[in-house]
């Protein structure tokens, strides 16, 4: 099953999920907004049906929300119907947003299912002017080893979508300097997991 068929066969059900942790959840949304400016242009990248986009509109000027999945894209576009300033688009990860300039990129639970995190982030930093910020949050599963052979049960019955990486923190952050980013803060929201968040500042 292609990335594209998953998420679209899921889209409906994804739409009416409960947040899994509220209290990490909102955190994480503190934090991002504490980073977000009334000016701001900002594009998000895997933004499924725009939960997340429609929770952070209200901080920026214009907000760009763009998924793999048609499905996902339709159902947000039909939730942000009465805000005129967020739009959403299908595009993949590593093409989103190509030939335009954006103050903010955001990623939130997707590094670890594209099929190259690098490529992505040195697509992200084409898209930002220096001191442009890239923020993003990931399940970091390279600590709990016995997530893979659960994962790839998950996969063989369509129950998980292909690739998810393992990645660890320092692994995400290592691939950020590379790609030609800063890291100015980092948190695990939760920690236990962890899921990282890394706010990265395009040098």
């Amino acid at each position: 099953m292609t990335p594209v068929a998953f998420w679209d066969g899921i889209a409906q059900k994804y739409s009416t999920q409960p947040i899994g942790n509220m209290d990490a959840y909102e955190a994480t949304l503190d934090r991002v907004r504490h980073w977000l400016r009334p000016e701001m242009s900002v594009m998000e990248i895997g933004c499924g049906t725009g939960t997340t986009a429609l929770k952070l509109a209200d901080c920026v000027a214009g907000y760009l929300g763009t998924d793999i999945s048609k499905e996902m894209v339709r159902i947000a576009t039909g939730k942000a119907s009465s805000v005129d300033h967020v739009s959403f688009v299908a595009d993949a990860a590593e093409t989103a947003g190509a030939g335009m300039t954006f103050d903010s990129v955001l990623a939130f639970n997707l590094l670890h299912l594209v099929d190259d995190p690098a490529a992505v982030m040195a697509h992200v930093r084409k898209l930002l002017p220096k001191g442009g910020l890239f923020i993003s949050k990931t399940p970091c599963l390279g600590g709990k080893p016995w997530f893979r052979p659960l994962i790839w049960g998950l996969q063989k019955i369509g129950k998980a979508p292909a690739p998810v990486h393992c990645m660890r923190p320092a692994q995400i952050e290592s691939a950020l300097i590379s790609a030609g980013f800063e890291i100015i803060e980092t948190g695990g929201y939760p920690k236990k997991l962890p899921n990282w968040l890394v706010v990265a500042r395009a040098v």
